[in-house]
């Protein structure tokens, strides 16, 4: 069995049962159920919607993105072993964690698989919901260049690389293309502030203008719980981007939840703790794939440079990275999943047809 056919690379071909096209994300594909089969396992599964939301299978994949870019690897590596089965456990333990903790439900109904999700239709909040406890990253790219001001939030002198920041910081960006909102670029994942999205709520999503100090106090409880888990196997929560959506319950009431993914290898930057107390930064995330690339192309702006996003599309597409390389980022995404998760993570033969199987014989949704 070679380490190409362990990876599940293409996951929009399932012979699911549906009646929408199937929507291909970097990472997961989503297939929307037809709404006899949402209502039918609605009933027969008890799970907690109304009993005409509609329902999707969400199946992830081991592909890795970095810099809006998917990458492959040599002898047809088309992404990371163990990443897809990493990313979803490490959700689905914090997502258990929050319940467990009253903070708000997810809109994951049931896993039948380790590389799948039953979810909800929710109605998403336009907003990458980041997190900060260090000074890292774009952040400290803008604070060396002397820009004091991030997301409306006022910096003070002083910060250092690397070190924590003398609070948890919300800096929160647009998720996608938002259109007519004064003072917010028409263009995808750029930072905005508190003001900008309390003036223009409802074009933001929200219900509602309580509910962005919801969101926040969501997404810092989240934060926090996370934080103090990863404390205990050490590592640190250094940054994290959380999503947010409404759903309606059974009974037809409106409620905030979590949604996509939290706490991940690919959605938060999380370093080694002895390590870190040592003066060295080692990356449990995707940041260090991140500086890999950084290193390996000898003109790193192509990666930086939204302009150059011709020139970063083939780089990716025509540049098969070293094995020994791509062979790290799955070590780095089962051990840390390991960690938090206290339990290993077993590759799969054959994902693909493990998927089709189950989705078969326990929820009656492949077509034959």
């Amino acid at each position: 069995m070679s380490l190409a056919d362990q990876v599940l690379a293409v996951n929009d071909d399932l012979p699911i049962r549906t009646d929408k096209p199937v929507h291909s994300g970097k990472v997961r594909s989503v297939y929307w159920l037809t709404e006899e089969d949402s209502q039918r396992l609605i009933k027969e599964k008890g799970y907690d919607v109304s009993p005409d939301a509609p329902l999707a299978i969400m199946v992830i994949s081991d592909r890795i993105s970095a810099f809006d870019c998917i990458w492959h690897g040599e002898d047809g590596l088309k992404g990371v072993p163990g990443k897809g089965a990493a990313l979803n456990a490490i959700s689905n333990h914090w997502f258990k964690l929050f319940r467990e903790n009253g903070l708000a439900d997810s809109h994951i109904l049931d896993i039948p698989h380790p590389f799948v999700w039953i979810v909800q239709k929710a109605k998403p909040i336009m907003i990458e919901a980041i997190c900060r406890k260090y000074i890292t990253g774009s952040m400290w790219r803008a604070y060396a260049k002397g820009e004091r001001e991030f997301c409306g939030i006022q910096l003070p002198e002083g910060l250092e690389k690397d070190k924590s920041l003398p609070e948890l910081l919300i800096t929160p960006s647009t998720k996608g293309i938002l259109k007519g909102i004064p003072g917010v670029p028409e263009a995808d994942d750029v930072n905005i502030s508190r003001q900008n999205i309390e003036e223009n709520y409802s074009a933001f999503n929200f219900s509602n203008e309580a509910d962005i100090a919801l969101y926040e106090k969501l997404l810092k409880e989240g934060f926090d719980v996370i934080s103090q888990a990863l404390d205990k196997v050490d590592q640190i929560f250094v940054d994290t981007k959380f999503e947010f959506g409404y759903v309606n319950d059974a009974q037809g009431n409106e409620k905030l939840i979590y949604m996509d993914e939290v706490g991940t290898p690919d959605s938060s930057r999380i370093w080694d703790k002895n390590e870190y107390q040592a003066g060295n930064i080692v990356e449990n995330s995707k940041e260090g794939f991140r500086q890999f690339l950084l290193n390996y192309f000898p003109d790193p702006d192509i990666l930086l440079n939204k302009e150059r996003m011709d020139e970063r599309q083939a780089l990716a597409e025509n540049n098969a990275l070293p094995v020994e390389e791509i062979q790290k980022v799955s070590d780095v995404y089962l051990s840390i999943a390991e960690k938090v998760t206290g339990k290993k993570i077993t590759l799969s033969d054959n994902p693909k047809q493990e998927i089709i199987d189950i989705l078969r014989n326990d929820y009656r949704l492949i077509i034959d």
